[in-house]
Order: structure tokens, then sequence, then C-alpha cells
């Protein structure tokens, strides 16, 4: 792979963003667009590995309540298994006289103790059969504390609620360029207060005849603002000081740039800190454009109205000529 040829000497490079530098060793981009990191992990067994917790915390809704009622299911019919190998004669009650219809009622008498419902007319009289009830009633309360906590935790748990525009753009600034992008909350109600923002910049360069990946943190137009309630551009000035000076498209192409962002802030909806990541590699960056607004002022002139589904309308604009840059 090319190399760019030189950065800008006043750039100081950032080695404490924790990712690794040599080339050869790393795959794809180092942050996803989600804001998880774009690594695996080997090595030791999948059960030492995994997190069933967090696991289940990142899980969507739907997956969510797919992998409890599969549960629940699961669970019930290993225990009408057990009733069904210690004889359905240790239990009475049934209505049905066939063997299918005592195991089908059976399942269902075992969901009744699993959630100690408990309707009473199918009960064990066996010694077996009362043991396996004593234990499933016992799964039954675990299970339900287990699942109530993952709920309060997943209603919880603190999130930055933001969005990102899909691509970063090199537009006119200040009769220069700069490097930006855009961000959101998009909750009802959930304002970051005290929200900053770091950006740093990944890419490719030969150093001791080997190639690596250097680091940059970018300098801002602002990194802070008092209250993110609206949209923030976030800007990068193109100037003496910036590693990207005398970058043209094709060097973020050669080089294998990728943008790292990072999000923090104060949401008192849920009274903690929140943080969220993403990234944009040299395939995201569009040159020659800048961002359309999203907000307006509502017809009857009381209130102000933010258009979240324009956080990605750019148009196209003439770059100022710079020297250095074709």
């Amino acid at each position: 792979m090319a190399i760019v040829p030189k950065v800008n000497p006043f750039s100081k490079s950032n080695p404490d963003t924790g990712f690794g530098v040599e080339a050869n060793r790393l795959g794809g981009r180092f942050v996803n667009k989600d804001g998880s990191f774009n690594l695996r992990k080997d090595g030791l067994s999948l059960l030492k590995r995994l997190s069933i917790y967090s696991y289940l915390m990142d899980l969507s809704a739907l997956a969510f309540l797919g992998i409890i009622l599969a549960f629940f299911i699961a669970i019930n019919t290993l225990f009408t298994s057990l009733y069904v190998l210690a004889g359905l004669d240790e239990l009475q009650g049934y209505i049905t006289s066939t063997e299918w219809g005592k195991i089908k009622e059976t399942f269902f008498f075992s969901t009744e103790t699993f959630t100690t419902v408990g309707y009473g007319r199918i009960n064990p009289i066996g010694e077996f059969a009362h043991v396996v009830s004593a234990i499933e009633s016992l799964a039954g309360w675990l299970s339900f504390a287990l699942v109530t906590g993952l709920l309060y935790g997943r209603f919880t748990r603190p999130k930055a609620y933001l969005a990102f525009s899909e691509n970063a753009l090199i537009g006119p600034y200040k009769g220069g360029l700069g490097l930006m992008f855009r961000m959101v909350p998009y909750k009802i109600n959930h304002h970051l207060t005290d929200a900053r923002v770091v950006v740093n910049i990944a890419f490719m360069e030969m150093e001791d005849d080997k190639q690596q990946f250097k680091f940059y943190q970018l300098n801002l137009e602002r990194s802070r603002i008092d209250t993110l309630n609206m949209n923030w551009t976030v800007v990068h000035p193109i100037d003496e000081e910036s590693p990207l000076l005398n970058f043209n498209e094709e060097d973020m192409h050669r080089s294998d740039l990728e943008l790292y962002v990072q999000v923090t802030g104060f949401d008192h909806i849920f009274s903690n800190m929140v943080m969220q990541r993403t990234s944009y590699t040299y395939k995201e960056v569009i040159w020659g454009a800048k961002f359309k607004p999203m907000y307006h002022e509502s017809p009857d002139g009381k209130t102000t109205v933010l258009e979240l589904d324009k956080l990605n309308e750019m148009e196209a604009v003439e770059l100022p000529a710079i020297p250095g840059i074709s």
C-alpha cells in the first residue's frame, strides 16, 4: 500500500489512544459505526470470554424477549420431561385420559409451578414429583429475579441517544478548509449538559522502514458546549497545525485514514454521564460539500422545529483554492 509521503511536521501524534500501530497486524476499521470496537478476542475458551450479562444487556428488545420466551419454553419442557420420567401416576387431577393429553396438561402444570401461580387442579402425590416441583419453584423464583434485574438494567442503563451524520465532509471554513461532521440528540427530553467531543485521526505512515498507524488528536473549532439540545456540527480547521494540511482526497485513500469520535456529557434523565463513539473511514469522507440546516422557526413563531430526518442532508459546494492541495 502506498503511504502519504509527508505529514505536517507541526502536528503532534497522540500515542494514548489504546490502539495498536503495526499496520500488518490490524484489519479493517478501528471503531464500527455503532461505536463498538472492531475486535475479536481469541485464545481462551468461549466460556471464559463470554459475558452473558453484557450479551443480554446489548441485545435488541425483540431478541431479548425472544430469548426469555425460548428459555421459558425450554425449562418447562425440561421439567415436564422429569415429571414424565417420574411417572405420570405421581401427579393427580388430570381431565384427559390419553397419554399425549396428560403430557400437555403436565407441561401447563409445570408453567404454573414455575411461575408460582399454582391453580391447584393438578398436584404431585409421589415423592419424586414433590422433589421436582420443589426444585422447579425455586428455579422459578431465581429466574424471575434474574429477568427482573435484567429488565431494570436495560431500562435504566445510561445511554447517549445521539445520532451521527453518515458522512464527514470536507468543505469551506473561514477562507480555508474544514473537516466536519454533525450529531443530534434524537430522544425527546434527552439533552446533554457539558457535552464534550474528542476526535482522533489515524493514518498510515512509514517509520523505520515499517508501515505504522499514527494517531493525532485534532484541534476543533469547539470541543465543548454547555448544552447539546440541537444539532452540533463539529469542525476541525485544516490549518497550519492540522495533520491533514496539504492532504487531498487521494492522500486520504492511500493512507487508510479513519476518524475516531468520542462524545461525553451529562444526561439529566439518567442523572449520569453518558458516552457514545463512532468513526468515519476515508470512504465516508465527502469532499466539496456542506450540511443543510436542520432547524427552522415554527409557523406560529413560538418555537423552533428540529428536523431529525435532515441529519444527513448536504449540498455540493466549490472548495477554495488552497496551495498544495489538488
